[in-house]
Order: C-alpha cells, then structure tokens, then sequence
C-alpha cells in the first residue's frame, strides 16, 4: 500500500516533524501492524529520525551540516543548490519504521523529520506499508 504525504516548507534549510502526519495515515490504511518506509523523492530534501523534544537539537544539525556544506562555495553544480544536494546525501532519502497499534513504533524522544534543504517549496514523502500477516 502505498500513500503520500504532502510537506510544505518555509525556509531554505528546515526540518519539519511529520510523525503526527505518518501516524494518521498509518490509522487511515487500517495497518495495525507492519513496517513503514518512509521515502523522500527529491535530490535536495532527506528524511531522519531524531530528537523530537528539543528543538536546539534540530538546530545544531541544521548548523553543524551548514558549516560542513555552506550555501556558497566553489562548486561545480551552477544551479546555486550544491550543498543541498549534498546534504541530502548525507541524511538520506529513506527510513523504515516498525508499526505496532497502528502507530510508529519510536522512542521516547525520537520524531520523524522532513529535511528541506532547498526551500521553501511545496514536496510529497511517499509512504509503502507492508502489514503483518
């Protein structure tokens, strides 16, 4: 099964918690339990899974991968957008996630984010549910 969940950014570089947007499909499709896959199909966006109490921690990421690949540098790619390729290489594109109640099974702290790294602009995360038999 397979569903897509629309994310809006409005920044260049932001991470947005899409946990809550996952959980409602995940109740919607009937799946009590499974795995999810979570997939973001776009050069310049990622997907991770981290600390979803603070958002310092979001920050830190953000600022620590904006040091690592800032905005301007000597890089070939001309269309202005290399280091959001490149950040998107390093986060990845994709998680799995278990299923168990009908919700993603997470740790106490731990959120899904959507990385934008090329904003803002309007981007779809393709959802595949495999369910238990």
């Amino acid at each position: 099964m397979l569903r897509y969940i629309n994310v809006r950014s409005k920044q260049r570089n932001e991470f947005i918690d899409i946990t809550e947007k996952i959980n409602e499909v995940i109740k919607e499709s009937g799946i009590a339990s499974g795995v999810c896959y979570i997939y973001v199909p776009h050069t310049t966006a990622g997907v991770t899974i981290n600390e979803g109490a603070d958002p310092s921690v979001q920050r830190d990421i953000q600022n620590s991968l904006n040091r690592l690949f800032p905005y301007e540098m000597n890089y070939s790619h001309r269309e202005g957008n290399a280091d959001a390729h490149i950040k998107s290489s390093v986060i990845g594109t994709s998680q799995f996630v278990i299923i168990d109640e009908a919700r993603l099974v997470l740790g106490t702290w731990q959120s899904v984010y959507f990385c934008e790294f090329d904003g803002p602009r309007h981007r779809r995360v393709a959802l595949k549910f495999i369910a238990d038999k």
